[in-house]
């Protein structure tokens, strides 16, 4: 069974509709809802879906998403202590947004590519991305 981490940005993209991502992640969700995929997101990740669909959209979207996520085909996980200190790691490590941290944490964590298009998310090492951005 494939094992996938999404971050923050491939959310947003598929709320969006914005393709190919948006494409991309919905195949991944059906997949999860399947029982063919298995998939996790941070819950440091869902927080910030939060607050950037209510600074730069609507609190109507935002709270969309808010109940939406509690039934969302994906493993919100909520750092634990050694958690938040691995992610602390990569943050002092690589030029990436903090939130971004926990998403390659986790990915690191679970073995598994990191589905972003989000370009920061390169330059760290040792994390396999699953690129569902533009070349």
């Amino acid at each position: 069974m494939r094992t996938r981490v999404l971050d923050s940005w491939a959310v947003l993209e598929w709320i969006s509709g914005r393709d190919p991502a948006a494409g991309r992640v919905a195949s991944l969700l059906a997949e999860s809802e399947a029982g063919t995929a298995r998939l996790f997101i941070s819950a440091i990740n869902v927080g910030e879906v939060y607050y950037f669909l209510r600074k730069n959209h609507s609190q109507a979207l935002a709270e969309s998403w808010r109940e939406s996520s509690e039934t969302f085909p994906v493993t919100i996980e909520v750092p634990a202590m050694n958690e938040i200190w691995d992610a602390a790691l990569i943050k002092g490590r690589y030029p990436i947004a903090y939130a971004d941290a926990f998403a390659a944490a986790l990915a690191l964590k679970y073995r598994c590519p990191l589905v972003t298009g989000d370009p920061e998310l390169r330059s760290v090492s040792d994390l396999e991305l699953d690129w569902i951005g533009r070349p």
